[in-house]
């Protein structure tokens, strides 16, 4: 009798307690069962459009048929009006409330309930081209590049990213495209960015980080020069963007839109311009001058117009020469080539200052300065002189060719 009661003491929690797992188990399963049930039911691949509305066109498609007319319809607008009570102004946010649910409903429609239809387009009269077809931009549209400049106190580091290019000239379209970066007057040597792809717009998507302190960043100028690169490895210059730093590192992170200025865009100074091409060879330990043209000269007479070459390391004058003698005139034709014997160990000491001089009538008088240009290293010179230079160091046996503003003589 005493086994069958510790039996029975024994064997009833256990029962329960299996009645209790049994019965969370059935309402586990009936749960996952409803769940199912729910997700069974798609939604339709179409919303639901009342009869009223205008004739629907889907975007929300693979790939659909262009239809002769699509339609033009107005948005629903949420203006706001008067406001008489609260019963006015809750009824006011239910419609809204309604319109917009009504707008985010047939999002994959160009019709919906509450929009007013105005008309149709022909599509006829706006052919499309076809995809592969590169269309030229219109004359005289500059070449745009896309870059964004972002500057970190914390690290003292100026994040450069290059986007991509807007408007290339159709005949750069086939060929390689190479951004060069510098950030004058300090940065020696150019940070390179090939392009991913080529056509009317070349997209780089590339990052650069320049180390400079918080002072000096806003006395910096970015500079950009973008190069065309034919098959043979030739370099032709596209144009270049200069973007001072001062006080456009208010809005980090910014995209930013800029022209190329070409040859063809740059101004003539007051003074002048001088285009020149300069090329060393550190094996034969020669600097070659090549003054090809000059244009917007200032001329007080008739007299014949020269060039005068002077190589300066620190403060001796080395060597100076000069060019023939031409016509004076506004714009002239020189390409005259002068050579300097210069060893590799001076390239950061010297530089080239270049004078236009105009003869006088008479031998007795002393020639008359039109203008100067001086090129050299971040010792003697800034902006497109620097750049000419240092492009001349790092590309060496090959010419770098570049118009140059004339300033007043010192």
């Amino acid at each position: 009798m005493a086994d069958r009661e510790v039996l029975l003491a024994a064997g009833l929690p256990l029962g329960l307690l299996s009645l209790l797992l049994l019965v969370l188990l059935l309402c586990c399963w009936r749960r996952r069962k409803e769940g199912r049930s729910r997700y069974e039911e798609l939604l339709p691949a179409v919303p639901p459009i009342p009869q009223c509305t205008a004739p629907v066109i889907l975007v929300s498609q693979g790939s659909w048929t262009r239809p002769g007319e699509i339609p033009f319809t107005l948005p629903p607008g949420f203006t706001a009006r008067d406001h008489g009570g609260p019963e006015e102004e809750e009824e006011e946010e239910e419609v809204k409330a309604e319109a917009r649910r009504d707008v985010l409903a047939h999002r994959g429609s160009l019709s919906v309930r509450s929009w007013y239809p105005v008309g149709t387009l022909l599509a006829g009269l706006y052919p499309a081209p076809p995809l592969n077809l590169v269309v030229a931009p219109p004359p005289g549209m500059a070449t745009r590049l896309c870059f964004s400049v972002e500057y970190r106190h914390a690290g003292e580091q100026l994040a450069v990213s290059l986007l991509r290019l807007g408007n290339l000239p159709p005949r750069f379209h086939g060929d390689g495209t190479l951004a060069e970066l510098r950030l004058l007057p300090d940065d020696r040597r150019p940070r390179q960015a090939r392009a991913r792809c080529t056509g009317p717009d070349p997209e780089f998507n590339d990052c650069f980080v320049f180390q400079v302190s918080g002072v000096c960043v806003s006395q910096s100028t970015l500079s950009v020069c973008v190069l065309s690169v034919k098959a043979d490895g030739k370099r032709h210059a596209v144009g270049r963007v200069l973007f001072p730093l001062e006080g456009e590192l208010g809005q980090a992170g910014r995209v930013l839109w800029r022209d190329l200025e070409t040859e063809e865009d740059a101004q003539c100074s007051e003074q002048g311009d001088v285009q020149l091409s300069l090329c060393y060879s550190s094996s034969l330990q020669r600097l070659s001058v090549v003054v090809l043209k000059v244009r917007g000269l200032q001329l007080s007479s008739d007299a014949g117009v020269c060039v005068q070459a002077s190589l300066q390391i620190h403060a001796q004058v080395v060597k100076v020469k000069r060019s023939c003698v031409v016509t004076g005139e506004a714009e002239l034709s020189l390409n005259h080539k002068m050579t300097f014997k210069l060893r590799p160990r001076h390239l950061d000491e010297a530089c080239l200052r270049l004078e236009l001089l105009q003869l006088g009538q008479i031998h007795s008088e002393p020639p008359v300065q039109l203008g100067e240009c001086v090129l050299g290293p971040f010792m003697y010179a800034r902006g497109l002189q620097l750049q000419h230079w240092m492009d001349m160091v790092n590309t060496a046996q090959e010419p770098v060719t570049l118009w140059h503003k004339l300033s007043r003589a010192t």
